[in-house]
């Protein structure tokens, strides 16, 4: 199989030659093209080239391409910082949004023309164009609704609104963000990519309790992978920290793919997951991956596959890998797949169940 057809067998439920691996990588990419984050995340031909050296490099299987948490919220209107040797952020103390009463009065994003959107779009579509045929791509479509609207708002604003604002008013902003980030979303689909995402990280058990995600994030990331899924599309959500207590749900949320941190309990959640849905995950990006050593990685990924049975998994990161990941490690990774994760070993796995 060519590094697309593993990841097609797995989304199909088969089994693949060995496992796939889509690192989340788009920082530790510009640094193995000897580029700073900050230096690249306004010209498409740079991210493009910067996957595009680091897939051939190390030969991994699939392609997240991401740049920022900022530029869908920059899109709305949000002001961004810029950092040369980071990543863009929002201004979350100068929130665009002032009272989510008036949501229906920021600018509704078109991804083909506002901000840097169109920057990413066109970073898919050469990336596509590169290695497309063989690579898998995944054009994230940066925050979803609870995020974004955390973004527009400012975090700490949004958190108080949950408390003490009218809960149809909430609703009404989500549903808002749930179409500027579906819009995007499909953007991405349109210029070529095999799938999108979105990044939720503000929805995280770390920050909001699970009741609460079930209010007010769960619906609406269950809405966007529906309508992604109503076009025969791949879906992915990606949530930070620690998801144990949501993992069910977001199971039930249509999406193809969960992309998990590095917290998360794999064999409890392929247990109660769907089998058509993928688990992607779920090395710590810090330690071992920046702090370890190969053989640590490896006998990490050695466990993480047979925590699942090496069924329904793409091997990855928990969260987006740092620039300053040691290259052994990461190559490591990579390798893992080929050491415990064969169809033959894949089959053993099962066996045993």
């Amino acid at each position: 199989m060519n590094h697309l057809e593993r990841v097609q067998a797995v989304l199909r439920g088969e089994l693949p030659d060995r496992v796939p691996v889509i690192p989340q990588n788009f920082m530790f990419s510009a640094m193995t093209a000897g580029y700073q984050i900050g230096e690249i995340n306004r010209s498409p031909r740079k991210m493009a080239e910067s996957h595009r050296i680091c897939q051939e490099k190390y030969g991994y299987d699939g392609c997240v391409l991401d740049v920022d948490d900022a530029a869908l919220a920059e899109a709305c209107g949000a002001k961004v910082h810029w950092r040369k040797n980071n990543v863009a952020a929002v201004d979350e103390h100068e929130p665009v949004l002032k009272d989510l009463r008036d949501i229906d009065s920021l600018h509704f994003p078109d991804p083909f023309n506002d901000g840097r959107l169109p920057e990413w779009l066109e970073t898919t579509s050469r990336l596509k164009d590169m290695i497309g045929k063989d690579v898998f791509i995944m054009g994230r479509a940066d925050q979803g609704p609870f995020s974004l609207l955390c973004l527009l708002r400012g975090a700490q604003n949004f958190m108080m609104d949950l408390m003490d604002e009218d809960p149809e008013v909430i609703h009404h902003a989500l549903e808002w963000t749930t179409k500027a980030h579906l819009a995007f979303a499909k953007a991405q689909l349109s210029v070529g990519a095999h799938a999108t995402s979105m990044g939720d990280a503000y929805a995280s058990p770390n920050l909001i309790g699970p009741e609460m995600y079930e209010a007010f994030a769960f619906a609406y990331e269950k809405k966007t992978a529906e309508a992604i899924l109503a076009e025969n599309q791949i879906y992915s959500i990606h949530i930070c920290g620690d998801t144990n207590k949501i993992i069910g749900k977001m199971g039930e949320t249509a999406a193809r793919i969960l992309e998990v941190d590095w917290k998360v309990d794999l064999k409890r959640a392929r247990e109660i997951l769907p089998e058509n849905c993928v688990l992607m995950g779920n090395i710590n990006p810090s330690d071992p991956l920046v702090l370890g050593t190969p053989e640590q990685i490896k006998e990490k990924a050695k466990k993480i596959i047979g925590d699942v049975c090496g069924k329904g998994l793409i091997l990855s990161s928990g969260c987006a890998i740092g620039a300053n990941t040691k290259p052994e490690n990461f190559a490591a990774m990579v390798e893992s797949a080929k050491l415990y994760g064969t169809k033959e070993q894949l089959l053993e796995l099962q066996n045993k169940r």
